[in-house]
C-alpha cells in the first residue's frame, strides 16, 4: 500500500534525504520519497506499518507530522 504524509519543517534537499532514509529504515517499508518543495513524504509499505509508527518516525527525525492518507 502507498501512504502520503504532509510534513512541515523540511527546508532543503538534505532534510528530505534525511527523512527518506529514516522512513526506508523502518521494518515493512519497501520504499520512501520525500519532497521539501511539496512538504510531503510517501511510503510504499506492507500492512504491518501503522500510521502511528510513521508519525513517530517523522517526529523522531525532528519534522512536524501534519496528516496521512492511504492513496492505494
Amino acid at each position: 500500500m502507498k501512504k502520503l504524509m504532509k510534513v512541515e519543517g523540511m527546508h532543503c534537499g538534505g532534510c528530505s534525504g534525511r527523512l527518506k532514509r529514516t522512513l526506508e529504515a523502518m521494518e515493512g517499508v519497501e520504499s520512501a520519497e520525500a519532497s521539501h518543495e511539496a512538504g510531503t513524504a510517501s511510503v510504499v509499505c506492507n500492512a504491518s506499518v501503522t500510521d502511528e509508527a510513521l508519525k513517530a518516525a517523522v517526529e523522531g527525525a525532528n519534522f512536524t507530522f501534519v496528516s496521512i492518507e492511504t492513496v492505494e
